[in-house]
């Protein structure tokens, strides 16, 4: 395990707690969280966004360190359901299957998680003027 393992751990969890509480349904039927556009960047700042840095501080820096396949994947996993969180909040469905080294080197260039979150998914589509 990697020295960002418990990181790792504690996002994969948190990921999956927001994704099914989004997907519930409250005893009236409604979501039991507000799918708005407005709690989207929340799901990028506070879930997509720490999960894309915390790989993008283990490739950088002057050391690499290495992560072990299931980490890497539950990185990835928890990136990918807020991603599918954030898209909710704008009424898409989507099955995200991006990789953190993608989402990483978007972010370096945008330097923006809700750009980078926009250019991978799509979400919302762009109008043209």
């Amino acid at each position: 395990m990697s020295r960002y393992g418990p990181q790792i751990a504690a996002l994969a969890r948190r990921a999956e707690r927001e994704r099914a509480a989004l997907e519930a349904d409250g005893s009236d039927g409604e979501a039991a969280v507000d799918p708005s556009p407005d709690a989207a960047d929340a799901y990028l700042r506070e879930g997509a966004g720490q999960a894309i840095w915390l790989y993008v501080q283990a490739r950088t820096g002057g050391r690499l360190v290495p992560f072990t396949e299931p980490e890497l994947e539950a990185l990835e996993d928890a990136m990918n359901r807020w991603l599918e969180c954030y898209a909710s909040c704008h009424g898409v469905s989507l099955e995200a299957e991006f990789t953190v080294r993608e989402a990483a080197e978007l972010l370096l260039e945008t330097r923006n998680v809700i750009d980078t979150a926009q250019l991978l998914t799509c979400v919302p589509e762009c109008r043209s003027w």
